[in-house]
């Protein structure tokens, strides 16, 4: 068995070998682990380079990047309409459904 393999066998058992020293919290994956023990030394390795804003984790940097790129990659398929985030294009969503989750 591959060493990729085993590590994707435990995400998929559910097994959680990796612990944190600081609060106990486990993970299936080292790699989960390293990007949690972030929270608690706020580390942030990941930094913009078109301003200074820095993150504990890459994909926030992905995300952060749209603001300057204008990257809008999520869009509703019945209008033009194109949206930055997944969760605005949700939004957008209930404009043509009249859903109304929140009372």
């Amino acid at each position: 068995m591959t060493c990729y393999h085993i590590k994707h066998l435990g995400t998929r058992t559910g097994e959680k070998t990796y612990q944190c020293r600081q609060c106990n919290k486990a993970f299936s994956l080292k790699t989960y682990l390293i990007s949690h023990q972030r929270t608690h030394t706020r580390q942030k390795p990941y930094q913009c380079c078109q301003c200074d804003q820095a993150f504990s984790q890459n994909n926030s940097l992905i995300k952060h990047m749209r603001a300057h790129t204008w990257d809008k990659p999520f869009q509703y398929s019945l209008c033009v309409k194109t949206f930055s985030k997944n969760s605005d294009l949700i939004t957008h969503l209930r404009t043509h459904t009249g859903e109304k989750p929140y009372q």
